[in-house]
């Protein structure tokens, strides 16, 4: 059985992942208007939940090894 942690951990890097491919695809490769502040926060927090999601996934296989 997966482990309610090892899905939290994989929901936040599929999110997070899936944001940085809209953000690159729709609003940064593509002419459009000016990206504002907020949007460059928002990029840079999806990269923050990214490693979050990483982390998280890691320590649930690293806890799954102990037991």
């Amino acid at each position: 059985m997966i482990s309610r942690q090892k899905i939290i951990g994989w929901m936040l890097v599929v999110v997070s992942v899936g944001y940085i491919a809209y953000f690159l695809k729709v609003r940064l490769f593509t002419p459009g208007p000016i990206i504002e502040k907020k949007e460059w926060v928002q990029f840079v927090g999806s990269f923050v939940i990214l490693m979050l999601g990483t982390i998280n996934v890691r320590m649930a296989a690293m806890r799954a090894r102990q037991r």
